[in-house]
């Protein structure tokens, strides 16, 4: 009888070793803090911000890269000689570029030229390499060329970020925050509240709320200039945008792994708000937040307002995505700012008396 090997014995035993690897990393790491926001106790409304930026890489990020790693290591997508290839707006790069140097792989991040040039570095740092380009809408087809011409793989966050993932629990970001809430006033949030960039952290949350049975509903937060939300609101898939200006979320068009029907509601943030709550949440908090974040918290702050409006009592969570100090040169920089035509004083203005009110 003829047969093919497809994985050798020597594959099999790198690959059993990598998943150890990758697995062990995770075991080495204690769950991300939930911070409280200091808000007036007699609101009756607490918010929460789970920081995910204590991660080894820096972000939210490196949890998608974990299970991305697991995934294509499962599947067989990955061997002892793969080049790594994703397309990156540079945090998930970031985190797989880790990875990659953590199993001996080479990685090659194709990200837009826009990108901060901080999040180049860490890629760099991380030992990958980074292949910009020009139009944010080649990623994708740019980092299929590179898989194909090495012989690698292209990992694909924006199709397996949400099938990645165990959405059931298996210490999942969903769980993680609803086992830290349980000894709060108000243990199930009424709202939890994250972007999307790929969709797979939304559709986690959502699943797991849903799986769980929890009244808690999903809100996500969107940037200026992406595409979801006008889809969602909408209900056409094939919906277009330019992209946003807040890395990490917003896209130019609507991923694979962006699943509406787990979302509750979704609110559009002006980017000059995004902005202005990421100087905001420093301000009062002293955590050093990046501009992803901001677009979480102006969510959380109407959907405060609302809460209190209608005289309702309750918590919401959200995620610290990742830190200030990969955005020195944009979003912190007076210069940038004016050359995009953003004036973020009101909207700083607006957050202040948002306390004092």
């Amino acid at each position: 009888m003829d047969f093919v090997d497809r994985h050798d014995t020597r594959t099999r035993h790198w690959v059993a070793e990598a998943i150890r690897t990758v697995e062990a990393d995770a075991n080495r790491s204690c769950d991300t803090h939930l911070h409280v926001f200091p808000l007036p106790p007699q609101w009756g409304v607490n918010l929460y911000l789970k920081d995910e930026s204590v991660h080894p890489t820096g972000s939210l990020k490196h949890r998608l890269a974990r299970s991305l790693f697991l995934y294509g290591l499962a599947n067989g997508w990955i061997g002892p000689d793969t080049t790594i290839v994703e397309a990156s707006s540079g945090s998930t790069a970031v985190s797989e570029a880790y990875f990659a140097r953590l199993l001996g792989l080479p990685f090659i991040a194709v990200m837009p030229a826009s990108t901060s040039p901080e999040k180049c570095h860490l890629i760099e740092f991380h030992g990958g390499k980074c292949h910009l380009v020009d139009d944010p809408t080649t990623i994708y087809d740019e980092s299929r060329r590179l898989a194909a011409e090495t012989g690698g793989h292209f990992m694909d966050q924006f199709t397996y970020a949400e099938r990645a993932t165990d959405w059931r629990g298996n210490n999942n970001i969903a769980e993680s925050i609803f086992a830290q809430m349980a000894m709060e006033p108000h243990p199930v949030p009424a709202w939890v509240v994250v972007g999307a960039g790929t969709g797979g952290t939304s559709s986690t949350i959502g699943r797991y709320i849903r799986y769980r049975r929890h009244s808690t509903r999903l809100a996500v937060a969107d940037p200026e200039g992406s595409a979801f939300y006008p889809s969602w609101v909408s209900g056409d898939a094939s919906v277009t945008a330019r992209g946003s200006r807040i890395e990490g979320i917003g896209r130019p068009r609507v991923e694979p792994s962006f699943q509406p029907s787990v979302i509750d509601r979704m609110l559009a943030v002006p980017d000059a708000r995004s902005i202005a709550a990421m100087h905001w949440v420093r301000e009062v908090t002293g955590r050093d937040v990046g501009g992803s974040t901001g677009t979480n918290v102006a969510a959380c702050v109407e959907l405060i307002r609302e809460m209190r409006a209608a005289g309702e009592r309750g918590s919401i969570v959200t995620l610290i995505c990742d830190g200030g100090e990969r955005y020195r040169g944009t979003y912190c920089e007076p210069a940038w700012l004016a050359a995009q035509g953003l004036d973020i004083h009101p909207h700083l203005d607006d957050l202040r008396g948002f306390l004092a009110s």
